[in-house]
Protein backbone atom coordinates (compact mmCIF):
# COMPACT_ATOMS: atom_id res chain seq x y z
CA UNK A 1 0.00 0.00 0.00
CA UNK A 2 1.32 3.44 -0.89
CA UNK A 3 0.92 6.39 1.43
CA UNK A 4 0.73 9.86 -0.04
CA UNK A 5 1.33 13.01 1.98
CA UNK A 6 2.10 16.62 1.09
CA UNK A 7 4.94 18.46 2.85
CA UNK A 8 6.23 22.01 2.51
CA UNK A 9 9.86 23.00 2.11
CA UNK A 10 10.98 25.60 4.67
CA UNK A 11 13.31 28.56 4.03
CA UNK A 12 16.38 26.37 4.66
CA UNK A 13 15.29 23.67 2.19
CA UNK A 14 14.13 21.25 4.88
CA UNK A 15 10.98 19.17 4.91
CA UNK A 16 9.31 17.36 7.75
CA UNK A 17 8.47 13.76 6.93
CA UNK A 18 4.80 13.36 7.95
CA UNK A 19 4.12 11.14 10.96
CA UNK A 20 2.12 8.58 8.95
CA UNK A 21 5.12 7.98 6.66
CA UNK A 22 7.65 7.94 9.53
CA UNK A 23 5.54 5.34 11.33
CA UNK A 24 5.00 3.23 8.20
CA UNK A 25 8.75 3.16 7.41
CA UNK A 26 9.88 3.03 11.06
CA UNK A 27 11.86 6.25 10.69
CA UNK A 28 12.83 7.79 14.02
CA UNK A 29 14.94 10.67 15.34
CA UNK A 30 18.65 10.33 14.63
CA UNK A 31 18.15 7.68 11.95
CA UNK A 32 20.00 7.91 8.63
CA UNK A 33 18.01 8.02 5.41
CA UNK A 34 19.23 7.67 1.84
CA UNK A 35 17.97 10.26 -0.67
CA UNK A 36 18.25 9.55 -4.39
CA UNK A 37 17.21 12.34 -6.74
CA UNK A 38 16.18 11.62 -10.32
CA UNK A 39 16.65 14.82 -12.31
CA UNK A 40 14.72 13.56 -15.34
CA UNK A 41 11.64 12.53 -13.37
CA UNK A 42 12.04 15.36 -10.85
CA UNK A 43 11.48 12.98 -7.96
CA UNK A 44 13.29 11.93 -4.80
CA UNK A 45 13.41 8.43 -3.37
CA UNK A 46 13.82 8.33 0.40
CA UNK A 47 14.82 5.07 2.06
CA UNK A 48 15.68 4.38 5.71
CA UNK A 49 19.21 3.04 6.20
CA UNK A 50 20.05 0.66 9.05
CA UNK A 51 22.73 1.98 11.42
CA UNK A 52 25.34 -0.63 10.51
CA UNK A 53 24.60 -0.66 6.78
CA UNK A 54 27.45 -0.93 4.28
CA UNK A 55 26.07 0.86 1.26
CA UNK A 56 27.36 0.70 -2.29
CA UNK A 57 26.20 2.14 -5.58
CA UNK A 58 26.31 -0.21 -8.57
CA UNK A 59 26.06 0.70 -12.24
CA UNK A 60 25.73 -2.42 -14.38
CA UNK A 61 25.76 -2.43 -18.20
CA UNK A 62 23.98 -5.50 -19.56
CA UNK A 63 22.61 -7.16 -22.68
CA UNK A 64 18.96 -6.20 -23.13
CA UNK A 65 17.17 -9.54 -23.02
CA UNK A 66 14.59 -11.26 -20.82
CA UNK A 67 15.83 -12.65 -17.52
CA UNK A 68 18.93 -10.47 -17.07
CA UNK A 69 17.57 -8.66 -14.01
CA UNK A 70 16.64 -12.03 -12.49
CA UNK A 71 20.22 -13.26 -12.98
CA UNK A 72 21.63 -10.18 -11.28
CA UNK A 73 19.23 -10.31 -8.34
CA UNK A 74 19.89 -14.05 -7.91
CA UNK A 75 23.62 -13.32 -7.42
CA UNK A 76 22.77 -10.58 -4.90
CA UNK A 77 20.38 -12.88 -3.02
CA UNK A 78 22.87 -15.75 -2.98
CA UNK A 79 25.49 -13.44 -1.43
CA UNK A 80 23.03 -12.00 1.13
CA UNK A 81 23.05 -8.51 -0.39
CA UNK A 82 19.97 -6.35 0.27
CA UNK A 83 18.75 -4.08 -2.53
CA UNK A 84 17.81 -0.62 -1.20
CA UNK A 85 16.93 0.96 -4.56
CA UNK A 86 17.06 -0.08 -8.19
CA UNK A 87 16.34 1.35 -11.60
CA UNK A 88 16.90 -0.50 -14.86
CA UNK A 89 16.48 1.06 -18.31
CA UNK A 90 16.85 -0.04 -21.90
CA UNK A 91 19.49 1.94 -23.79
CA UNK A 92 19.12 0.10 -27.12
CA UNK A 93 16.22 -2.37 -27.41
CA UNK A 94 17.48 -5.93 -27.78
CA UNK A 95 21.10 -4.82 -27.35
CA UNK A 96 21.98 -2.79 -24.27
CA UNK A 97 20.49 -1.94 -20.91
CA UNK A 98 21.73 -0.44 -17.67
CA UNK A 99 20.83 -1.10 -14.06
CA UNK A 100 21.55 1.32 -11.24
CA UNK A 101 21.34 -0.11 -7.73
CA UNK A 102 22.02 0.95 -4.19
CA UNK A 103 22.72 -2.10 -2.06
CA UNK A 104 23.46 -2.90 1.57
CA UNK A 105 26.03 -5.67 1.94
CA UNK A 106 26.47 -5.44 5.73
CA UNK A 107 24.81 -8.83 6.32
CA UNK A 108 26.26 -10.50 3.25
CA UNK A 109 28.96 -13.15 2.98
CA UNK A 110 31.19 -10.64 1.16
CA UNK A 111 34.29 -9.02 2.62
CA UNK A 112 34.06 -6.00 0.33
CA UNK A 113 32.09 -4.70 -2.62
CA UNK A 114 34.81 -5.67 -5.11
CA UNK A 115 33.95 -9.33 -4.54
CA UNK A 116 30.40 -8.61 -5.68
CA UNK A 117 31.68 -6.74 -8.74
CA UNK A 118 33.71 -9.80 -9.75
CA UNK A 119 30.72 -12.13 -9.23
CA UNK A 120 28.50 -9.93 -11.39
CA UNK A 121 31.12 -9.67 -14.14
CA UNK A 122 31.06 -13.48 -14.43
CA UNK A 123 27.44 -13.34 -15.62
CA UNK A 124 27.21 -13.81 -19.38
CA UNK A 125 24.87 -10.84 -20.08
CA UNK A 126 26.88 -8.40 -17.91
CA UNK A 127 29.11 -6.11 -19.98
CA UNK A 128 30.52 -3.84 -17.25
CA UNK A 129 30.09 -3.16 -13.53
CA UNK A 130 31.12 -0.03 -11.68
CA UNK A 131 30.80 0.23 -7.91
CA UNK A 132 31.48 2.79 -5.24
CA UNK A 133 30.94 2.86 -1.50
CA UNK A 134 28.39 5.29 -0.08
CA UNK A 135 29.70 6.64 3.22
CA UNK A 136 27.29 7.65 5.97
Amino acid sequence: MKIKEIAKVDSKGRITIPLTIREALDIHEGMTVLLIADREKKEILLSPVPEKAKLAELSISVEDRPGVLAEITRVLADKGVDIIATKCVVIRRGELGECYMVVDYSKSILNDILELVEELKRLEPVKDVRASEIKH
